[in-house]
Formats: structure tokens, C-alpha cells, sequence
């Protein structure tokens, strides 16, 4: 599969052109050829098919992806290394009271949507840990995500194993001087939103967005592992520990 993009779209009808291929729906594995984009609407696609796939970079960043190289493609895909990813389940609630539900393999975040800062409270497994978080928003991040948003929102890289999930304040007023917190991947977060209606908030999981939401629910969503391929000099726990080290 590739992205709509032309270089990646080149790439294709190179590796259809040398190699045998099927439909997606009937394949033991999935190769993807673009940016961290489309693998991340990749793996919503295919979330639940129980299908692994491995990605090529034909996109700007490409964390999540391999190094791009038209040969040796049945050798490298015998010799990927398995990474399992679970993805965030965001239960949202607007202020009309609808239900919204969502995925998240980088992350959940909260944002503010007016020109007024957001008043968001944070309660870890019912107990309530921050009464009132005055910011432009908040995040929980997955250790994935945690090179993401996350980082440049100055939260900590997560290394894959570590059983951990990141909630980072974004241009955290008051409290001035938290900083955040590493929660257990089995905690269940609540996010309430203060003055709702003065101070607007808008939810994202990845590509669903909500906004006016009124309280979220952010917890890991263990029914759901998702496969991913890596060249076994470059594995996804390689790049995480790597991102730690640069300056």
C-alpha cells in the first residue's frame, strides 16, 4: 500500500513491478510506503486484522518507518523484528451530553479552542490530582507517541517496555511549576473541563476529533495490539532509547 503522494506512488509501481502482490484484505502482512501519516491511517485501517505491517519511508520523518530500499525485500521481511502496540481508547463527552469514542495510538490531547486559557481537572483513577490546570491544553501519550507531540510538548520519551503512560501539561499557567506525571499504563484518567462553556475544549485522538467536550475518559485499550515490523538494526525500542541521547 502507499500514500497518495507522487515519490510514494512511484515506489509502489516499482515494488509491483519486481515483486508479487496482493489486496490488502488477503495478505499475511501489510508493506506500506509513505510518511508516519500514513502509517498511523494504515494501522487504524487495519486495527483488529491481526495483520503485521512494515513500513517504508517515503514521507518526511518516518520514526515509524524503515529505511526505503527496493531490494532484499523478502529477506528483510523474514528477518523484522515484532514490536506489539496498544492503542489509547478516548470516551468523550461533549457539552450536550453526546457521547464521543476514539482511538489513539500517539496520543489523546486537549486543547483549548478560544483566545482563553483552558481550565482543565485531572483525576488519576477517581482520586482527584490536580484540582484546577490552567493551560492551552493537556496530553496523555502512549510510549509510541511519546516522540511526538509529546516531546515537543516536553514530556518524556518512553521507552516501549516500560509499562508507563505520559500525561503532559501543554504551556502549563498554574500549577507553574508541574510538570507533569508517568502514570501506570492501567490507570484510568479523567479529564474535566472547567467553565466549559467560557472556555471551550476540543479532544483528539489521532484523527478524531471532538470539540465542546465536557469531560474524557483516557484509559489503554489492552483488546486491541497492534503489529509492527522492524529491520532488526533499526527496532522501534532501538529508536526510542536513541531519541533519549540526542541533543
Amino acid at each position: 500500500m502507499a500514500s497518495e503522494s507522487p515519490v510514494a506512488q512511484e515506489a509502489l509501481s516499482e515494488f509491483q513491478a519486481r515483486y508479487a502482490h496482493c489486496a490488502a484484505d488477503d495478505a499475511d502482512l501489510i508493506v506500506a510506503l509513505g510518511g508516519d501519516g500514513f502509517m498511523l491511517q494504515t494501522l487504524h485501517r487495519y486495527m483488529g486484522a491481526n495483520k503485521p505491517i512494515y513500513g517504508m519511508n517515503r514521507g518526511t520523518v518516518g520514526f515509524l518507518m524503515n529505511e526505503y530500499r527496493l531490494a532484499d525485500l523478502p529477506d528483510r521481511l523474514e528477518r523484522a523484528e515484532l514490536s506489539t502496540l496498544y492503542p489509547l481508547r478516548m470516551h468523550a463527552c461533549d457539552q450536550h451530553g453526546r457521547p464521543h469514542d476514539g482511538l489513539a495510538i500517539n496520543e489523546v490531547s486537549l486543547l483549548r479552542e478560544t483566545r482563553q486559557a483552558a481550565k482543565i481537572a485531572i483525576a488519576v483513577d477517581d482520586r482527584i490530582r490536580v484540582p484546577e490546570l490552567i493551560c492551552d491544553g493537556v496530553l496523555v501519550s502512549t510510549p509510541a507517541g511519546s516522540t511526538a507531540y509529546n516531546l515537543s510538548a516536553h514530556g518524556p520519551i518512553l521507552p516501549l517496555d516500560a509499562g508507563v503512560l505520559a500525561l503532559t501539561p501543554i504551556s502549563a499557567f498554574r500549577p507553574r511549576r508541574w510538570r507533569g506525571a508517568l502514570l501506570p499504563r492501567r490507570a484510568n484518567i479523567r479529564l474535566q473541563i472547567l467553565e466549559a462553556n467560557k472556555r471551550p475544549v476540543s479532544a483528539v485522538a489521532d484523527n478524531t476529533e471532538v470539540r465542546d467536550v465536557q469531560e474524557v475518559h483516557v484509559l489503554e485499550e489492552r483488546g486491541i495490539a497492534l503489529q509492527l515490523l522492524f529491520d532488526a538494526e533499526h527496532s522501534l525500542d532501538e529508536r526510542i532509547l536513541h531519541e533519549q541521547f540526542i541533543p
